[in-house]
């Protein structure tokens, strides 16, 4: 285990193409990296973070690229969800010692293509319904992939066409129809605000045909997390990442959906604590 040092340099911001990437960094010790969802900022993991830094531990968050406090990505430059796993690649250099690394759907397939770049930096892997769309197997996994097809990718040239795509995007994940008017006004802001950037993710990170077998390196010890309630795809992903990851094992929340690491927060940070406990014994 290596020693903490209350007194290394802060992480406050990395970069990407000119464009400035806000990080949080609190506390100090042995270091959590959180990666946050599509559409979202470092924000969700407020209620996690904290007390992880109370018990005497250090969080590192970023805002990926265009989101939260980080710089605007302009819409119509090409974006790709690999832009972020170089962001992350970088940030873990900057930190320069093994992290247990944490993501939630996005970030989680964020956290899992940087852990395979880079496995001698990564100690764990926390992930919430990673979307590696990749490791699902078309004879093996039929309603899965059924299910992923209801995503679509029009954006249309309007505001209304963005909007419409976007609750489209959210219904999906949120867990049926209604899902985006139940948002509060400020998100579904925030929503739009970085719609490119969430589009533009979620269209690549679908293509993406990353295997299971490509994750089979990664022996690092690992909690796959899903709700009963997540859509069928993001379940699968859960299933096949299990039989591939040597180190992993499977946690499923019983009432919760794809949103269960704010939905129910309690559990997912006991979880995470006892994990991470695990790792660093």
């Amino acid at each position: 285990m290596s020693t903490p040092d209350p007194t290394e340099p802060r992480v406050r911001q990395a970069s990407f193409d000119g464009c400035a990437i806000h990080v949080q960094d609190d506390g100090a010790g042995e270091v959590t990296v959180l990666l946050h969802s599509s559409g979202m900022s470092g924000d969700q993991w407020r209620r996690t973070a904290e007390p992880l830094v109370r018990g005497g531990a250090r969080a590192i968050v970023p805002d990926l690229l265009g989101s939260g406090r980080s710089a605007p990505w302009p819409e119509g430059k090409p974006f790709r969800f690999s832009h972020d796993v170089e962001v992350v690649g970088s940030l873990l250099e900057q930190i320069g010692r093994p992290v247990d690394l944490v993501g939630h759907s996005y970030g989680g397939l964020i956290a899992l293509h940087a852990a395979a770049a880079a496995p001698a930096r990564v100690r764990s892997l926390a992930l919430y319904d990673p979307v590696a769309f990749g490791v699902l197997e078309p004879g093996r996994d039929p309603d899965a992939a059924g299910d992923l097809a209801r995503l679509t990718f029009h954006w249309g040239a309007s505001a209304a066409e963005h909007e419409a795509w976007l609750a489209s995007f959210v219904d999906y994940w949120g867990g049926g129809v209604g899902s985006w008017g139940r948002l509060r006004e400020a998100a579904r802001a925030e929503m739009v605000r970085v719609g490119w950037v969430v589009h533009e993710g979620a269209r690549t990170l679908v293509a993406d045909r990353t295997p299971a077998d490509a994750y089979r390196s990664l022996t690092m010890p690992t909690v796959l997390m899903t709700g009963e309630g997540s859509p069928a795809a993001a379940r699968g992903v859960v299933a096949r990442l299990g039989e591939a990851l040597p180190g992993a094992r499977i946690e499923r929340f019983a009432g919760a959906g794809h949103m269960g690491p704010l939905t129910h927060v309690r559990q997912f940070n006991e979880i995470l604590a006892a994990h991470l406990a695990a790792a660093r014994a």
